[in-house]
């Protein structure tokens, strides 16, 4: 029986062996030579463009590795800032926050580990599926995956063009997340001069910043590319509506509705949704004119009470179509009123004071909706529909509907395709962006290490003759920069779950 399991086991590995495979904990490797004659004739493809393109990327990489430690710097800074004086500065203001390990790529003579930095309103996961909605997990393991292998292949590229040995390319999922290497000569890397090394370990961190700007400028130019198929600047065209969402209903919003107000707030795209949204969560509750005559034939006794939070209301029949307004006059500064939300709000104008009512000497007062805090009486205009009236939070609003900013030509086109172009793009310049920024650091295990040797080499080898001083300075280096990404990443993570 013992025979026959090491006869088995032996099988098993040679089958992995002649396919590429390896196998380990939490990690699955796939390398294949398939690739190699690929890979050459792109590293002999114009030897003079290459050798600029590559000698920009080397000085893009030095440049990213100086920037980056500033960058992780002030961004430590600012979360010690803010853990100190709790009081939380807005998301969209914090630079950078180290949220998420991802090993994407890594040249196969050294251990891999990359740590993903992202804008705070980027698309972001601590726990794919839990933290990322599911719904954008194949853009989230797509992007990693594309990011990697642009990584890998201009590491490999550019060391066909400096004469280093190409073994293989290959990729690996470590737990659940997708990646890239390439496996290099290590003994033709060493025998190489340092600025030739630097073109190698800064091709990675330049190519991810070229993908970054190439997403970039196809998310920028989406309109123009799209125009034959579709136009833009009319309005924000609903694509889904979640089926818990309070606009979902017979006088909501459907699929195919094209949204060009919020309130007074004109929408001609998704961003002017989300702007007209943020304004009236911020601002306080709009109210509209009603003149007296038509106050009190409209308005009907009911008994007023306070809220837990000490707001008023003063509709208790539990209708669906009235809401309890407040308003005043010149005697009494506290009056409310049962009245017909729609009957209200379409005769009369938007108003923030009595003085906004004023109009051809007809007595009128502007009546505000009284609602509980943070919940806000939203007028949304979807023509040719009637207008849908929210009541709620706006944030329940943004999030339970999904709009594009694009409107087909044609009823055959698909009204989702722009939406995940524009999607794809973004997780795109999140990630590779992101590969490029923290790759560039100065840390052990990242490209920055090598960069940061090579550089060392190049530069001081005049000022510092003794190899093993020059090594030392390094190894301080290397020993600083992996605190600061290190202190980075567990602040960062403290963040994350402190919300």
């Amino acid at each position: 029986v013992l025979q026959s399991s090491n006869s088995l086991k032996a099988s098993y590995e040679d089958w992995l062996l002649t396919y590429g495979l390896s196998v380990s904990p939490f990690h699955l490797r796939w390398q294949t030579a398939l690739f190699n004659r690929q890979f050459y004739n792109w590293g002999r493809w114009k030897p003079r463009f290459l050798y600029l393109w590559f000698s920009v990327g080397m000085v893009f990489g030095i440049l990213a590795m100086f920037g980056s430690v500033i960058l992780l710097g002030k961004t430590l800074l600012q979360t010690l800032t803010q853990m100190l004086t709790e009081a939380p500065k807005a998301q969209n203001d914090r630079m950078l926050q180290v949220v998420v390990s991802v090993p994407s790529s890594g040249l196969c003579l050294r251990a891999v580990c990359k740590l993903t930095v992202l804008h705070e309103n980027s698309p972001c996961s601590v726990v794919p599926g839990v933290n990322l909605p599911v719904s954008q997990l194949t853009y989230f393991f797509s992007a990693i995956l594309i990011s990697g292998v642009i990584h890998e292949v201009g590491h490999g590229v550019a060391a066909i063009r400096e004469q280093v040995r190409f073994n293989g390319f290959g990729i690996f999922i470590f737990i659940v997340y997708p990646g890239a290497f390439v496996d290099l000569f290590t003994t033709h890397l060493q025998l190489i001069s340092p600025v030739q090394q630097l073109r190698i370990f800064c091709a990675g961190v330049w190519h991810n910043f070229v993908l970054g700007v190439a997403s970039f400028m196809v998310l920028f130019l989406l309109p123009a590319i799209l125009f034959p198929f579709y136009y833009t600047g009319v309005g924000a065209l609903v694509t889904e509506v979640a089926e818990d969402s309070p606009a979902n209903g017979p006088r909501g919003l459907f699929v195919g509705d094209l949204v060009t107000n919020l309130q007074d707030c004109p929408v001609y795209n998704v961003e002017d949704w989300n702007s007209c949204l943020g304004d009236i969560s911020e601002q306080s509750q709009v109210g509209y004119c009603v003149s007296a005559a038509t106050l009190q034939q409209l308005s009907f006794p009911a008994r007023v009470y306070r809220r837990l939070d000490g707001t008023v209301e003063c509709c208790s029949n539990n209708s669906l179509t009235d809401i309890c307004f407040s308003y005043s006059n010149k005697l009494d500064s506290h009056l409310y009123a049962c009245l017909p939300a729609r009957k209200v709000i379409e005769a009369g104008k938007v108003c923030r004071t009595n003085m906004d009512c004023h109009k051809d000497f007809v007595p009128s007062f502007c009546v505000t909706p009284s609602l509980e805090n943070q919940t806000r009486l939203i007028r949304v205009k979807h023509p040719p529909h009637i207008d849908m009236l929210y009541v709620g939070h706006p944030m329940h609003l943004q999030y339970t509907v999904s709009l594009s900013s694009f409107v087909p030509r044609q009823n055959f086109l698909s009204m989702d395709l722009p939406v995940v172009i524009e999607t794809f793009c973004k997780y795109l310049i999140s990630l590779s962006g992101a590969l490029a920024v923290i790759n560039a650091v100065p840390c052990f295990a990242l490209d920055g290490q090598w960069i940061l040797n090579s550089f060392l080499e190049a530069t001081l080898s005049s000022l510092i003759v003794e190899k093993h001083n020059r090594e030392l300075v390094g190894f301080l280096i290397l020993l600083a920069g992996s605190a600061l990404l290190a202190a980075n990443v567990a602040l960062g993570l403290w963040m994350v779950t402190a919300r």
